[in-house]
C-alpha cells in the first residue's frame, strides 16, 4: 500500500502523467510535412563509432575489432558515423567534411559516414593522405557499395577496414562477406528521422519530469516517516549498493578489457621507446640540461609502464586470479598506459619550441644524411661477421639477428626515400619536411641498433661458450666428489654425466648454441650443488653460489638484450606478451643485479627466472613477426629481400613501427611527447588512442592539424 500512495500521491501526478502521454501522442502524430530534426555532424568523443539509429545493432564489437586490426596492421585510423540523413549542412560531401574538421581528425584518419535513411554514404581523407583516389575509389566500389546496397552495415565499415589494409600493403581490395539488414534502421531519413528523435527527447523529458515528481513525493513521505515512531531509515540513507547503472570499466565484458589493456601495452610500449629515441637526437644536440626536464618525464612514463608490464605478468602466470582481480588488474594496466602518455604529451610544447625541426630543417636533413652514410657503411661489414658466426654457431643461436643486415639496409632505404621527400618540402610545406626528417632519424637510429646487435650477440654467444667450456671442468670436478660420498643420490650423478657427455660431444661436433648449452649445465650445475651441500664449508658453498650467480647473470643479460633488441627494431609486428615477458625478463635482472652483493641466492632465482623470460619473449616476439601481415619470407617472416615495398623500405619501416601508413604522411607515429594517446577520453573509451600529432609535438599535433582540405567519394546506394 505505501508504494502504491507513492506513486500516485493525489491528482496532481496522475494529471502530468496525462499531460505528458498526450504531448508524446503529439510527437507520434507529426505527420510527414513537419521538418525534419537536423543531425548535425556528431561528436566522437573517445570512441571510433557513433551510431545514432542503431544501424549496428549486436554488431559493434565486430566493427570495433576491424577498426583495430586496421590500426595495428597499417597504423591507419577509420572511423565510421551512421546518421538518418546528412542533414544541417548543403550536402554529403560538406557533412563529412565538417565532421572531421570538427573531431580533430588527421592527415592518417579516415571518415566513413553512412546516412541510413538517406540511403548515401561519404569517405573524408585529408588533403596530403598517402591513400590515393584510385585506392579510395576501389575500396568505395569493392568493399563498401556492395555492403550498403544490401543494408550490411556492419559490414560496409569492417569491409571498408579489411580494404583499407589491403590496399595499403599493396593488395587488391577483399570483396566483403555480406549479412542483409534492416532497410532503414531507426527509421531515419530527411523526412522522417528526426521525428524519431524528437519522439526520444520528448520521452526523456517526460520521464525525467515524472521521476523527479516521484522522487519528491517520496522524500517528503521519507521525511514524515522519521518522525514516526517505528520509522524506516532516515532520510539521506542513499540508494542500494549495487543500485547505479555501470559504467566505465563495469559496462565492458572481462575479454574487451583484457584486449583493450594489450593494446594499451603496445602503442605505450611503442611511444615509450620513440620518445627516448628522439630524447637522445636531442640530448645530442642540446646538451643534458636543457633536455633534463624531458628526462625526467620519460623516466616517470616508464615507471608507470613497468608496473602495467608487471600486472600484465601477474595475469599471465600460473597462479589462478578471480574474475574480480583480473578485472582490476586490466583496469590498473589501462590506468597507467593513460598516466604515461599523458606525463608525455605534457610535455609536448616545450619539446617542440626545443628542437625546432620545421626552422631547422635543412640543417636537420644534413645531419641525418650523414648519419645514413655512416651507417650504411657498417652494413657490408656485419654481414660478412654474419656469416663467420654462421659458421661457429648454430641458426637458433643466431636467430634474432640472422636478416639483421638486410633489415638495416631496408632502414637505410626508407631513410633516403624520406630526406628525398623532405628536401622537396623544406620551403614549400615545413611541417611536411619535418615529419620526414624526423622519420629518417629514427630509422638511421634502427639500423643503427640492428647492425649493433650482431655485434653484441657475437660478444655474448663467445663469452657463453668460454663459460661453457669452464662449467664443464666444475661439473666434472663435482662428479669425482660426488662418486666419493655413498651418499649422494645416484640419479642426480647419471643425469649430470649425460648432460656432461652431451655437451662434450656438442663442442666438438660443429656450430652450437652456447646459450642453450649453458643453460642446461646450469641447471645440471644446481642439482649438483643440492646434493652436494652437506659436505661443503661454508666458504666452498659461498663460492659455488658466487660462480652459478655469475653464470645466471651472464646468461640472463644475453638473453634479455637480444630479447629488447629483437623487439625494438621490429616493435610493429610484435604483441603485447612477448613484450609483457621482456618487461618482467628486465626487472626480474635489476633485482637480480641489485642483490648480488647482499642476497646472492635470490640474486640466482631472479637472474634464472628472467633469462627464462626473455628466451620466452624471443620464441613469442618471432612468431608474431612470422605472422605479420606483409612482410615477406619463409620461416623468419621478416623478409630479407631488398628493398621491400617497391624500393621504398617502406616494410622495413612498417615492420620497425617507424611508419604511419607511408613516408611524409604528415602525421609521424610513435612518440608521445606531442601526441598518441588514447584518444582522450580515458581508459574506457576506446580500444585505442586515434593518433594524431605524435613525436614531441611534431606537426599535427594530437588528432590533427586543423582544418584540412579534403578528397573522398561517396554516392547513393
Amino acid at each position: 500500500m505505501r508504494s502504491r500512495r507513492l506513486l500516485f500521491r493525489g491528482t496532481g501526478l496522475a494529471a502530468l502523467v496525462v499531460v505528458g502521454l498526450c504531448f508524446v501522442g503529439l510527437c507520434f502524430g507529426a505527420g510527414p510535412g513537419t521538418p525534419a530534426y537536423a543531425e548535425d555532424p556528431p561528436s566522437f568523443g573517445s570512441s571510433h563509432v557513433v551510431d545514432t539509429v542503431g544501424a549496428l545493432g549486436s554488431r559493434t564489437d565486430e566493427v570495433t575489432a576491424a577498426l583495430d586490426r586496421l590500426y595495428v596492421e597499417t597504423r591507419t585510423d577509420l572511423f565510421v558515423a551512421y546518421v538518418g540523413s546528412f542533414s544541417g549542412v548543403a550536402d554529403r560531401q560538406q557533412w563529412a567534411d565538417q565532421t572531421a574538421d570538427d573531431n580533430g581528425l588527421g592527415t592518417n584518419d579516415v571518415l566513413l559516414a553512412v546516412a541510413t535513411g538517406d540511403r548515401q554514404y561519404q569517405l573524408s581523407v585529408a588533403q596530403n593522405s598517402a591513400l590515393t583516389d584510385a585506392q579510395l575509389l576501389e575500396v568505395e566500389t569493392v568493399a563498401i557499395e556492395p555492403a550498403l546496397r544490401v543494408n550490411d552495415w556492419a559490414g560496409a565499415a569492417i569491409g571498408a577496414a579489411n580494404g583499407f589494409a589491403a590496399t595499403i600493403g599493396g593488395q587488391p581490395v577483399p570483396a566483403p562477406s555480406l549479412t542483409p539488414g534492416a532497410a532503414n534502421p531507426g527509421g531515419g531519413g530527411s523526412s522522417g528521422g528526426g521525428v524519431l528523435i524528437v519522439v526520444l527527447v520528448a520521452l526523456v523529458v517526460f520521464l525525467a519530469i515524472v521521476v523527479g515528481t516521484i522522487v519528491f513525493f517520496a522524500r517528503r513521505a521519507r521525511r514524515g516517516a522519521v518522525t514516526a515512531p517505528g520509522a524506516g531509515p532516515p532520510a539521506g540513507a542513499g540508494p542500494p549498493a549495487g543500485a547505479a547503472p555501470p559504467t566505465g570499466a563495469a559496462a565492458l565484458s572481462t575479454e574487451e578489457l583484457s584486449r583493450r589493456a594489450a593494446t594499451a601495452l603496445v602503442q605505450t610500449d611503442d611511444a615509450v621507446t620513440s620518445s627516448e629515441q628522439e630524447l637522445g637526437f636531442a640530448l645530442a644536440q642540446y646538451g643534458q640540461v636543457a633536455t633534463e626536464a624531458f628526462r625526467t618525464a620519460l623516466d616517470s612514463a616508464k615507471a608507470e609502464l613497468r608496473a602495467a608490464f608487471t600486472l600484465q605478468q601477474k595475469l599471465d602466470d600460473a597462479v589462478p586470479d578471480t574474475e574480480e582481480q583480473r578485472r582490476d588488474w586490466f583496469v590498473a594496466i589501462l590506468d597507467g598506459c593513460e598516466r604515461a602518455n599523458a606525463t608525455l604529451d605534457d610535455q609536448a610544447a616545450d619539446f617542440a619550441a626545443l628542437r625546432q625541426l620545421e626552422k631547422n630543417a635543412p640543417a636537420a636533413a644534413a645531419s641525418a644524411t650523414s648519419a645514413a652514410d655512416a651507417t650504411e657503411s657498417r652494413i657490408a661489414p656485419a654481414a660478412t661477421r654474419l656469416a663467420e658466426l654462421a659458421g661457429r654457431y648454430t641458426a637458433a643461436a643466431l636467430g634474432t639477428v640472422a636478416d639483421n643486415a638486410d633489415q638495416a639496409r631496408e632502414r637505410i632505404i626508407f631513410a633516403r626515400t624520406a630526406l628525398s621527400e623532405a628536401g622537396k618540402r623544406i620551403e614549400s610545406d615545413p611541417p611536411g619536411a619535418a615529419v620526414g626528417i624526423r622519420a629518417a632519424e629514427e630509422s638511421v637510429d634502427q639500423a643503427g641498433l640492428l647492425l649493433d646487435a650482431v655485434d653484441r650477440l657475437g660478444t655474448d654467444l663467445s663469452t657463453a661458450a668460454d663459460r661453457v667450456t669452464a662449467t664443464l671442468t666444475e661439473l666434472q670436478g663435482d662428479l669425482a666428489a660426488a662418486h666419493a660420498l655413498p651418499a649422494t643420490p645416484p640419479g642426480i650423478i647419471a643425469d649430470t654425466e649425460r648432460v656432461v657427455a652431451d655437451v662434450s660431444a656438442r663442442l666438438g661436433a660443429g656450430p652450437i648454441n652456447p646459450l642453450e648449452l649453458l643453460g642446461r649445465l646450469e641447471a645440471a650445475n644446481g642439482r649438483m650443488d643440492a646434493a652436494l651441500q652437506g659436505v661443503r664449508d661454508a666458504a666452498a658453498q659461498a663460492q659455488r653460489t658466487e660462480a652459478a650467480l655469475d653464470q645466471a647473470l651472464l646468461s640472463a643479460h644475453g638473453q634479455v638484450s637480444a630479447a629488447e633488441d629483437f623487439i625494438t627494431a621490429r616493435r610493429g609486428a610484435v604483441g603485447a606478451e612477448a613484450r609483457t615477458r621482456l618487461a618482467e625478463a628486465g626487472r626480474l635482472l635489476a633485482q637480480a643485479d641489485a642483490a648480488r652483493a647482499t642476497d646472492p641466492g635470490s640474486a640466482l632465482a631472479a637472474a634464472q627466472r628472467s633469462g627464462s623470460l626473455a628466451a620466452e619473449a624471443i620464441t613469442l616476439a618471432r612468431a608474431d613477426v612470422d605472422g605479420f601481415a606483409g612482410v615477406p619470407g619463409p620461416g623468419t617472416g621478416l623478409g630479407g629481400g631488398q628493398s621491400a615495398g617497391n624500393g621504398s623500405g617502406m616494410l622495413g619501416a612498417v615492420l620497425g613501427g617507424i611508419l604511419i601508413n607511408s613516408v611524409l604522411t604528415g602525421r609521424p607515429g610513435g612518440g608521445l611527447f606531442g601526441g598518441g594517446s588514447f584518444g582522450g577520453g580515458g581508459p574506457f573509451g576506446g580500444s585505442r588512442g586515434r593518433g594524431g600529432g605524435g613525436g614531441f609535438g611534431l606537426p599535427g599535433g594530437f588528432g590533427g592539424a586543423g582544418t584540412r582540405s579534403h578528397r573522398g567519394g561517396g554516392g547513393r546506394f
